[in-house]
């Protein structure tokens, strides 16, 4: 049973939540509080598995909570935020680079109904529940990177949960004259791509955009795939797509890994970051066995050492390591190759 502590400060949106949480038998809810500070003593004096956490609160905000609860005694957060309101966004990635490890929308701000919403939300949580997280000085140490370098001409990457805080530790080891293009997909709820990008070019030299059909793309830019659009490449250019989801999800990193082996060849590198799943591991794995320079996040800096776990299972990545270290070996090849 995942014990549940639900942080709104408004009842009925608390209400509302646990009532949804609760159709899953898998689920039980041991709290409820009104803002930060009585969530981080609820945390303190009890046991929990998941905090789902709104940012806006008086006393303590969302982020100042989450930043509290992983400095003190770290337990898994699901940020439920507006993704409407710029300054709700802005705290939100905040609270994700303290250690949140996954966010969604107020249930008023989706369009897939409260079933659809429900769902969403129980997965998000189960998700967590198995989620590693760490107090805030216990954080990635550099790795040298000793491995074989080589030509890129572009880079892929994939992620989901604990994505979003793995890849700004990803790009803030690459300056801004990497030589290549970055392609990412990152699996995160709807109405948050904008506001992630804006977070993560605080953290890089490189410039971060959401991808744009057609756009050529260019050396030093990040380039995330846009909210249910499948993305490849070809002819050095965005190609956004309308096709099935894979894996469940749309974008789906399998889909790219296989348009930058299709289209760009063995002058390529793949990342399989945090994520539950299996997505582009197989893909991953190919890119490795055609030449390419494959990477994956190591387990103890994972939040969920699926994508990256099943990688390494089927022996795809060129070198396990945390993600800084996987930057700083992304530019030392770029210079060397």
């Amino acid at each position: 049973m995942i014990k549940v502590l639900v942080v709104d400060d408004s009842m009925v949106l608390r209400k509302l939540l646990c009532r949804v949480l609760t159709k899953d038998p898998g689920i039980e809810i041991v709290g409820q509080c009104s803002n930060g500070e009585e969530a981080l003593d609820f945390v303190l004096s009890n046991h929990v598995d998941v905090v789902t956490m709104d940012i806006q609160m008086p006393i303590m905000d969302g982020f100042q909570a989450t930043k509290r609860i992983m400095e003190e005694k770290p337990v898994p957060v699901v940020v439920i935020s507006s993704c409407l309101e710029p300054d709700d966004v802005e705290k939100t990635f905040r609270a994700i680079e303290a250690g949140a490890v996954a966010v969604l929308p107020k249930p008023s701000q989706q369009s897939n109904g409260l079933e659809g919403y429900g769902k969403q939300l129980c997965d998000a949580v189960k998700d967590a529940s198995i989620a590693s997280v760490k107090t805030s000085d216990n954080r990635e140490k550099f790795q040298t990177y000793d491995g074989e370098c080589r030509s890129i001409k572009a880079v892929a990457v994939g992620a989901s949960t604990g994505g979003p805080h793995a890849l700004a530790e990803l790009l803030s080891a690459i300056p801004g004259d990497f030589p290549a293009p970055i392609l990412v997909v990152q699996h995160i709820a709807a109405g948050f791509l904008e506001g992630m990008a804006q977070w993560l070019s605080q953290s890089t030299e490189l410039k971060v955009k959401v991808a744009e059909d057609r756009e050529k793309i260019l050396p030093g830019t990040v380039y995330l795939a846009p909210e249910g659009r499948q993305m490849k490449v070809s002819e050095m250019k965005i190609d956004l797509s309308d096709e099935p989801s894979e894996h469940g999800v749309k974008p789906s990193t399998s889909v790219l890994f296989r348009s930058v082996r299709t289209s760009i060849g063995p002058c390529s590198a793949g990342i399989l970051l945090s994520g539950m799943g299996r997505d582009g591991a197989q893909e991953l794995k190919d890119m490795k066995d055609n030449g390419s320079l494959t990477f994956a996040q190591d387990r103890d800096s994972s939040v969920i050492w699926g994508m990256p776990g099943e990688a390494v299972r089927l022996s795809a990545a060129c070198k396990v390591l945390p993600p800084k270290s996987i930057g700083k070996a992304l530019y030392i090849c770029s210079r060397k190759g």
